[in-house]
């Protein structure tokens, strides 16, 4: 079955092929701004761009980021600019620890937010969270984005250490697209 997903990353391109091989995953940039104030709405702007454009089909978007307890849930939605500029994962990993360096509560969660649209238009949305700490420095050269400096609750390396699939078992994009496969599979009966 063919999944039209509304992404630019290719970090995440990758994930979901590998968690979701029964689809045929097809990554599009939608073009959507993300102005919402939360994980949810910018993946509902993302999804709904590109369902304009490919009515009938199958759409999926995620929009995640890291929330850290200490820091009133920065980076949040901002995860990717956080720094400023869109993807400059080193400097985001820099600011991240610079606004860390005096702090305890080390606590923080990944989420990551899916707005799925079926092809006759009905919309859903589910969340995924993984929780765990940060760490005070880089640790390991998989994954993208935070995963040097995250290690997952029960676990002592990275997700950057981990393997793909060990991180994609426990991870909170797997664990929102365990409720897509749900909802879609619900559909297809």
């Amino acid at each position: 079955m063919r999944l039209r997903l509304a992404t630019h990353n290719a970090g995440k391109v990758r994930e979901i092929k590998k968690i979701l091989p029964q689809f045929e995953i097809l990554p599009e940039d939608s073009a959507a701004e993300e102005t919402a104030a939360t994980f949810v709405g910018n993946a509902l702007l993302k999804a709904e761009a590109l369902a304009a454009k490919y009515k009938g089909d199958w759409i999926l978007a995620d929009d995640s980021g890291l929330q850290v307890v200490a820091l009133n849930g920065e980076p949040g939605v901002r995860s990717a600019r956080y720094a400023g500029k869109d993807g400059d994962t080193p400097a985001n990993n820099k600011l991240l620890l610079e606004n860390m360096s005096k702090v305890e509560d080390r606590r923080a969660s990944f989420v990551c937010a899916m707005a799925l649209i079926e092809p006759t238009g009905a919309i859903h949305t589910v969340e995924g969270r993984c929780h765990g700490v940060i760490l005070s420095q880089p640790a390991g050269n998989g994954g993208f984005g935070y995963d040097p400096l995250f290690v997952p609750d029960g676990h002592e390396r990275t997700f950057a250490e981990l393997s793909e699939d060990e991180k994609n078992a426990i991870s909170h994009r797997a664990r929102a697209l365990a409720q897509v496969v749900k909802i879609i599979e619900g559909q297809m009966r």
